[in-house]
């Protein structure tokens, strides 16, 4: 073995055993945050770990249970908590969802999703992390109906708040918040806050509420289980934790990207996401994503190929097999505090600083996002999140798109620059020829603005000359607001011309007959001969008055 081969393998050792370490404490909280209880957590670490790393696309990913996949499935275990079988064949049909997504070569899209859109979902999702384990905080049981419901249970907490519980609570979370960065290279702040709250519960304050009995041994498989009549619900939340585990593992594969210098592959990991949540599924296993923090944690101690996540999972096997004795005793409080801090750190506390400054538009996609993320569910708030920002995007192409229309009559200072034949041909006609020049892209976003803009212009002269010398693209909409526009300019008696066609735009007004509309005789090659041809079929040079 080379030199450079042995200190890979070395790194990727470190890494893995690093990561793991990190990764435990985490996969039990989310896994009790879920209600499927924690050993659901580690499995799905395991399962989504493994192959998302063997079969995946970025080389030092780790994934795993992470704080947005943990609030989807909790809500899918509370309406299928009668039938557990049910919530885990969701997990395997949004495995499947992936896998698709990754075999379309739908990768690449999802770094589309505006960064507004993304910011408000992650930073919601935070806020239902806080919001659900203050209760545990407190040593209260958590509350049915989400983070509504949880809110809603607040003001039973001074009644029944258990001492103890809140004192190990406190404690975990002081831990995650001040625990030293040089100390976490040799034991990560959300372990030391589970062994010490562990201790604590154990010593000393045995009055809080624990886990309780944790199956051991290998899991069972879940046999896939679905009903005809709650398909519609099942495929809605399936697609849902697809989407989520795309978007979350192909951001995180971005930041992997920046702090290795490698590029990813986008659809090799959806699949090797997509196959590591169908395993999660079947061993009865929260489902997973790519986790920044365990990802980061990773490639720090030195981990660069998928060897270093799948022996993070390998490690966790070792810990589930022989855990549960020792799970039993851990606080919920414990899991509550490192949770906090999580969700604490999954706000978008970068953007909303930046608020007061941001463009108000994306503030309020934002804003919306998170809200609909908190107050309804996630599918919602994504898609009225795209939506809007569809709309705030049209606006500002519209704007942008209409500053490269120009109207001349006559020459004028400020005209951009006209070949001495067309400006003098324009000067001719005596103001009886509009030359419209089309510049750039032209869109859905502007075509309606475009028939506004410049239909006076089109009835009152004798003859339209639309310009596409510098028009780089023409889409439907667009095509057919020019169309309006020809259509107007005949019922008033002008003539149009059109100079300059090619590419797109010929092929997009030519196959929706705007170019028949116009008359083929009056299509030519260049502004010139556009100018020239209008006025010749006008009359020539006007009359002097």
């Amino acid at each position: 073995m080379s030199p450079a081969s042995a200190r890979t393998l070395r790194g990727d050792i470190f890494g893995g055993l690093t990561a793991a370490v990190v990764a435990l404490p985490l996969a039990l909280a989310f896994g009790v945050a879920s209600g499927a209880g924690a050993i659901a957590g580690l499995w799905g670490a395991i399962a989504s770990g493994f192959f998302a790393a063997v079969l995946g696309g970025t080389r030092a990913q780790v994934s795993g249970p992470t704080g947005p996949m943990t609030v989807v499935m909790g809500a899918v275990v509370a309406q299928y908590a009668q039938n557990l079988a049910e919530a885990f064949t969701i997990v395997m049909l949004g495995g499947l969802f992936q896998i698709a997504f990754g075999l379309a070569r739908l990768g690449r899209f999802v770094s589309y999703t505006p960064y507004s859109v993304v910011s408000g979902f992650m930073s919601g999702i935070g806020v239902i992390i806080i919001l659900i384990q203050a209760l545990p905080f407190f040593g209260l049981p958590a509350a049915e109906g989400g983070p509504i419901g949880a809110v809603l249970a607040w003001p039973a907490i001074p009644d029944a708040v258990n001492a103890e519980a809140l004192a190990i609570g406190i404690a975990c979370l002081f831990i995650m918040i001040a625990w030293p960065r040089r100390a976490a290279h040799i034991l990560p702040a959300p372990l030391a806050a589970l062994v010490v709250g562990t201790l604590m519960g154990i010593v000393a304050l045995g009055g809080a509420p624990v886990i309780g009995e944790v199956p051991g041994g290998l899991p069972e498989l879940v046999v896939p289980t679905l009903v005809l009549d709650e398909l519609p619900q099942i495929l809605q939340a399936a697609l849902v934790l697809a989407l989520l585990g795309s978007i979350d593992s192909l951001l995180t594969s971005l930041v992997a990207d920046s702090i290795t210098r490698t590029r990813h592959d986008s659809d090799r990991e959806l699949i090797g996401q997509g196959i590591g949540n169908l395993a999660a599924g079947l061993v009865g296993g929260l489902p997973g994503a790519g986790a920044t923090m365990r990802t980061v944690v990773n490639v720090r101690a030195g981990g660069t190929t998928p060897l270093s996540g799948a022996l993070h999972a390998v490690v966790l096997l070792g810990f589930a097999l022989g855990l549960g004795p020792l799970a039993e005793r851990v606080p919920h409080a414990a899991l509550a505090g490192i949770l906090l801090k999580v969700g604490w750190d999954i706000i978008d506390w970068g953007y909303l600083r930046r608020l007061r400054h941001a463009p108000r538009d994306k503030v309020s996609v934002m804003l919306i996002t998170m809200g609909l993320t908190v107050a309804v569910d996630l599918i919602t708030a994504v898609a009225v999140g795209l939506i809007v920002a569809g709309f705030a995007t049209a606006r500002w192409m519209e704007v942008e798109e209409m500053k490269g229309v120009e109207a001349i009559a006559l020459p004028a200072p400020g005209t951009g620059p006209l070949h001495p034949e067309t400006a003098s041909a324009l000067a001719d006609s005596a103001g009886r020829i509009q030359l419209i020049r089309m510049r750039g892209r032209f869109s859905y976003a502007s075509a309606r603005q475009l028939t506004r803009a410049l239909g006076r212009t089109v009835t009152e002269t004798r003859a339209v000359v639309f310009d596409f010398t510098e028009a780089a693209h023409i889409d439907t909409s667009a095509a057919m607001a020019l169309e309006e526009l020809v259509r107007s300019a005949q019922d008033a008696g002008a003539v149009c011309h059109v100079a300059a066609l090619s590419g797109v735009a010929r092929k997009t007004l030519a196959g929706l007959g705007v170019l028949d509309l116009v008359g083929h005789g009056r299509v030519h090659p260049d502004r010139e001969a556009a100018v020239a041809a209008a006025l010749a079929e006008i009359g020539g040079k006007a009359e002097a008055a």
